[in-house]
């Protein structure tokens, strides 16, 4: 079948694709079917406030808390955060302690608690229709919940895991791992299809928004573009037009064209991937005045739900602003520490950002001013969830806990 006649939506592509999946595990089955699960699939077969006081010192992490709730089951580091995408009544929240919770938005009151990891959680992620919940360990474990039921309903074991995410139209995961693989799966059910590696890690990866592209950064800072029916590359990024650094961040643009990625090299690439070209390379990193300093990575890029901007975020402490129609910075927000998450307001031209001193803030993209900041935390910042509606956001700190706190963003 050509490209002309691929799938009209999601899911009819993923019924057309069943036949080229693969079954490599039996959720039914014992420990002899999961063996086999990581022995098959690794070939490519074509399984077709003030941020500072006087004295220049860090006040994010006092006492002062402005969190309506505080999720407090975890006994270490909060890696990851997520939030129930249809009605933002549930939250998951995965730790150092080898746990995942599920619990409810309105009193934390814990739905369940995630057990058979094998490491820490450091990933989370509710699928389209909020229906599943995916939650996955360093050491390659994953596994799908029914929020309903709060059953498990499939589970399965790769290599030691970097990433996933759900499809935006379909209960379809992808996931990427430390030998460069790219998984697929349809959940629930045991049908999977691989995208073999080039002998480093796979880093971070999203869907496109058509739902049948893939874009996958990896360690060497290469880019690959995935057909996800065909199981090829249509261009991989090498060679002098890529980072030097691994690849840590990477965002699609509504339009469907535009990637953004970020790397450990202090740069931001916007590549066009429907010609495979780097439109421009953008030095966010922002160097510190000591030139000894090893260059900032970046940790976050973010391509704006409205305006023609991307923001980035580095652990320099400095969010940018830069216009799309030209590659210049627009605006300059410094922070006092660094930055690891960002996440734009889905209606206005807001920006909420996650600091490793223990501060979220909300700048004006347009200004450069910081509108607001909430405290709580009092150890860093590790990940950010923003409500779909915008009504409040989740945060996960190495203090232990998850807080959630309620936004009244100005404009809306």
């Amino acid at each position: 079948m050509d490209a002309e006649n691929n799938l009209e939506t999601p899911e009819q592509e993923i019924e057309l694709l069943e036949d080229d999946f693969v079954e490599v595990v039996d959720l039914d089955g014992d420990d002899e079917t999961e063996e086999v699960g990581l022995a098959v699939g690794m070939e490519d077969v074509g399984f077709t406030d003030d941020m500072n006081d006087q004295d220049g010192e860090n006040v994010g992490m006092t006492e002062k808390d402005n969190a309506d709730l505080c999720f407090q089951k975890h006994t270490a580091s909060v890696f990851s955060v997520a939030i129930e995408p249809v009605n933002s009544s549930v939250g998951v929240s995965g730790g150092e302690d080898d746990k995942a919770y599920i619990w409810q938005i309105t009193d934390g009151q814990t739905l369940l608690e995630c057990h058979g990891h094998k490491d820490s959680v450091t990933c989370t992620a509710f699928s389209h229709d909020g229906k599943f919940v995916a939650t996955g360990d360093m050491s390659g474990f994953i596994i799908v919940w029914d929020v309903v039921t709060k059953k498990e309903v499939w589970n399965f074991e790769a290599t030691d895991l970097e990433w996933l995410e759900w499809h935006n139209e379909a209960n379809v995961l992808l996931a990427g791992t430390a030998d460069g693989n790219v998984w697929m799966w349809k959940i629930p059910g045991s049908y999977c299809k691989t995208f073999q590696g080039h002998g480093c890690r796979s880093t971070c990866g999203i869907f496109m928004k058509d739902g049948k592209r893939a874009s996958v950064g990896y360690e060497d800072g290469t880019l690959k573009l995935w057909d996800l029916r065909q199981g090829m590359h249509t261009f991989h990024l090498s060679d002098g037009t890529a980072h030097q650094g691994s690849v840590t961040c990477i965002d699609g643009h509504r339009d469907n064209v535009l990637v953004a990625t970020g790397s450990e090299d202090s740069t931001v690439k916007i590549v066009n991937t429907n010609s495979g070209k780097v439109l421009s390379t953008l030095a966010a990193g922002f160097q510190s005045e000591n030139d000894s300093d090893p260059p900032p990575s970046i940790e976050a890029v973010g391509f704006s739900p409205q305006q023609p901007m991307l923001a980035t975020a580095s652990l320099s402490g400095v969010l940018g602003v830069w216009d799309l129609s030209s590659y210049r910075l627009r605006q300059e927000c410094k922070h006092p520490g660094g930055i690891v998450r960002l996440k734009w307001d889905s209606v206005t031209p807001l920006i909420y950002t996650g600091c490793l001193d223990g501060v979220v803030r909300l700048w004006d993209s347009r200004s450069g001013n910081c509108e607001r900041e909430w405290y709580g935390h009092s150890g860093e910042i590790l990940d950010l969830a923003v409500a779909r509606d915008g009504s409040f956001l989740i945060t996960g700190s190495g203090d232990s806990t998850a807080r959630l706190f309620t936004v009244q963003t100005p404009g809306r």
